[in-house]
């Protein structure tokens, strides 16, 4: 509905940056869907993580991982808590990602 009434979905701030990387840290698959059909930046930096790939290889969301990826998210993107989406994976040790 925000989206809908104008809401800006690649709008910076706050600890996940932007929306997409918060709804990526928070598993909301139709959310992240939603965002990217309506343009979010899938690289876009910020927040705590980093990026939506590095927030949700945190977490070990492996769908919304292949959803950002092949919408063009950059797997080496540096930046975040832990450097990068491999780093973030192998420090939660996510076994859907990584370990």
């Amino acid at each position: 509905m925000l989206v809908e009434n104008g809401a800006e979905v690649n709008v910076q701030g706050g600890e996940y940056g932007n929306a997409l990387q918060a709804a990526s840290y928070g598993g909301h698959k139709k959310i992240v869907e939603m965002l990217v059909e309506n343009g979010a930046e899938v690289n876009a930096q910020g927040g705590e993580y980093g990026n939506a790939l590095q927030a949700a290889s945190f977490e070990g969301h492996r769908e919304i991982v292949e959803m950002l990826v092949e919408n063009g998210a950059e797997v080496n993107a540096q930046g975040g808590r832990y450097g990068n989406a491999l780093q973030a994976a192998s420090y939660s040790c996510n076994k859907k990602i990584d370990c």
